[in-house]
């Protein structure tokens, strides 16, 4: 018997400890193992055919029949098209959350698979592909076969869950809300049953299948646009002097951001990023523009430094565009800001042998923090809670096989599935029981 499969037998047990023995002999191995394939049928279905943030139509209506199929009380259109779903155990005990994203990208596919998307789209003006390149189809698929164990759990579960099926992780198209910002400012966390916890997975090819990664305190960075608007004087190029060169300045505070990192933020508190993306100015050689416009991302693993890094930033633009006789305007996380993905630290140490019983030791990896970004950071904010990486990298194979999140090369060993499952019901259950608290 595989070892999470034992832990989730030895939680019912514990839980029932005062109950009838009888009924807590649930087969979990025949039940894991029934389903699995639906598991893949789900993650293969949702990844042919994709939508995008704030456009999941039938990926919600394909969630929510089968949550109230399941008998789960079900809301939908919930930030655009989110589902919340609430099973009541029966026994009484805390509200516990857990959470998958369903939007996909604008990416092209490039995998040879039988169940590869074919949808094309408009994105920003331009024809694209549509893709699950990013694993939310696994995340979902993940979700639903816990909710279906959750539910054959339900006499047996000594509290609630609350479900959260999230549009637009990837964020909403330009001058739209969504998101989990948007989820919880509607009432996710805050209308009852008002959860107390909330657990988040998300695959990640780094990993091979059967590893689950995680850290207490800084997983993922906070990430915001940058956008700084250089202002000079137009001039002939031929007669700098008569006019103010917003490229040169622009030039100069490009260099001069690459010293906020290194000298005004303390990197031995994580690490900080200054990055730009895009730079745009100027229609003919031989006249200075008027205007330059930068765009970049800012990142940062410590929620202080974050808040120094757009400050050390703002900082350092206008003052070196003034020196050259310029002036540049700074704005920060206009379109664009997430908080830093923090594991609440007593929350993560408490769930560790949990995360340790499903995947067994040797399996459990102290993750490097990760300098992309998450908007399951925005629930971190309101409640304490734990996200956690699941490996679906093929056991043996090279990194080189297995393509980044974001890649049109993307995919996952669907193999790395079923643990993610367990590991949301483990939580959850262990959570409930009280196991590992002080």
């Amino acid at each position: 018997m595989k070892p999470y499969r034992i832990a989730l037998a030895l939680l019912l047990a514990g839980i029932g400890a005062t109950g009838h023995a009888a009924d807590l002999r649930t087969d979990l191995d025949g039940l894991a193992d029934a389903l699995e394939p639906r598991v893949i049928e789900w993650r293969r279905d949702i990844h042919a055919n994709p939508e995008l943030g704030n456009r999941e139509v039938r990926t919600a209506a394909l969630v929510a029949d089968h949550l109230k199929r399941l008998g789960y009380e079900v809301r939908t259109g919930v930030g655009v098209t989110g589902i919340v779903a609430v099973l009541r155990g029966g026994k009484p005990g805390p509200v516990v959350a857990l959470r998958a994203d369903m939007d996909a990208l604008p990416v092209t596919e490039e995998v040879d698979l039988p169940f590869a998307s074919k949808v094309r789209t408009t994105y920003g003006g331009k024809e694209t592909g549509v893709m699950h390149a990013c694993g939310h189809d696994s995340h979902m698929a993940m979700l639903l076969g816990a909710a279906e164990v959750l539910m054959k759990l339900r006499a047996q579960l000594p509290g609630t869950v609350k479900l959260i099926f999230q549009p637009a992780e990837e964020g909403p198209p330009p001058g739209e809300e969504a998101g989990a910002k948007r989820m919880i400012e509607e009432g996710v966390l805050s209308s009852a049953p008002v959860p107390e916890v909330i657990f988040g997975l998300h695959v990640l090819t780094e990993y091979e299948s059967g590893k689950l990664a995680f850290r207490a305190g800084g997983l993922m960075a906070s990430s915001e646009d940058l956008t700084i608007t250089v202002t000079g004087r137009q001039t002939h190029g031929a007669i700098p002097w008569n006019g103010v060169d917003p490229i040169v300045a622009s030039a100069q505070i490009i260099n001069a951001l690459q010293t906020v990192v290194s000298r005004q933020i303390d990197i031995t508190q994580g690490a900080a990023i200054v990055t730009i993306g895009k730079i745009e100015g100027g229609v003919r050689n031989n006249i200075i523009p008027e205007r330059v416009v930068m765009k970049g991302t800012l990142r940062a693993l410590n929620p202080e430094a974050r808040i120094k890094l757009a400050e050390a930033v703002r900082r350092t633009a206008t003052r070196t565009a003034e020196a050259t006789g310029a002036t540049a305007e700074v704005k920060i996380g206009v379109d664009h800001s997430y908080p830093v993905t923090y594991n609440d630290p007593s929350l993560t140490a408490r769930m560790r042998p949990t995360l340790a019983r499903l995947a067994g030791d040797a399996n459990l990896i102290e993750s490097t923090p990760q300098t992309v970004s998450e908007d399951f950071s925005f629930y971190q904010q309101k409640i304490p809670g734990l996200f956690v990486f699941v490996g679906v990298r093929k056991p043996g194979a090279s990194k080189d096989e297995y393509a980044p999140n974001h890649s049109p090369r993307f995919k996952v060993d669907e193999a790395g599935l079923p643990l993610g499952v367990r590991t949301l019901v483990g939580l959850t259950l262990d959570y409930m029981s009280g196991a590992g608290s002080r």
